[in-house]
């Protein structure tokens, strides 16, 4: 049986946040809201937890996973982003939209395409997911929580625990944080190209 937590949206509770990384650091998947809608989330290196999460969401090795991360510098260690990019991110961060680029060797390969060596980073407007990612000290490997028999993300925690309470190893209860998934902008292409629309305003990357 998952872990169930009630986590103030705006004063996250430090107790349950340490309690939460530590879920995470022993391998644990856990669901979490953002700025967007809840997410799927497990530590990086943690092999048998990304299986774990292709399972719930029956995802192929073509699906593009994303690096939750706390802020610019943090994502400038796993995706490699110029100065023109960086300024685009830093216009748009903290926010709900998510950047394809090109990987550094710190990514671990199997999180990336098979044919192209991107991630997707973000980093989210939200207060557990900072308080999460500021305790935790890197970011957490992450996907939308919409289940393959659902169109749109799950928004009601006591749902999430019915569905999932034996898939995951832990359910953050952060109250309605949206059910609209971020908009996805692939920065590897010229000019960058919006992928998803999502809640983030995907006319800024009109010509």
């Amino acid at each position: 049986m998952a872990q169930f937590f009630q986590i103030h949206p705006a004063n996250p509770q430090a107790r349950l946040i340490r309690r939460s990384v530590e879920i995470l650091l022993e391998g644990g998947v856990i669901l979490y809201p953002t700025d967007s809608s809840y997410a799927l989330g497990c530590q990086i290196g943690e092999k048998s937890a990304l299986e774990r999460i292709r399972r719930i969401r029956k995802l192929d090795d073509r699906h593009n996973f994303t690096l939750v991360c706390r802020d610019l510098s943090e994502i400038t260690t796993y995706a490699k982003i110029d100065n023109q990019a960086f300024r685009l991110l830093k216009s748009l961060t903290p926010g709900p939209y998510t950047f394809i680029h090109e990987a550094t060797k710190q990514v671990p390969r199997r999180l990336l395409h098979p044919k192209r060596k991107a991630i997707g980073i973000r980093v989210p407007d939200n207060e557990i997911c900072r308080a999460l990612l500021g305790e935790l000290d890197q970011p957490i490997l992450s996907t939308t929580l919409i289940l393959p028999e659902h169109d749109q993300p799950l928004t009601d925690p006591e749902e999430m625990r019915d569905l999932l309470d034996k898939q995951v190893d832990l359910i953050i209860d952060g109250g309605f944080c949206g059910l609209e998934p971020t908009t996805v902008v692939d920065m590897t292409a010229d000019p960058p190209s919006v992928l998803r629309i999502g809640k983030g305003d995907a006319g800024l990357f009109e010509e």
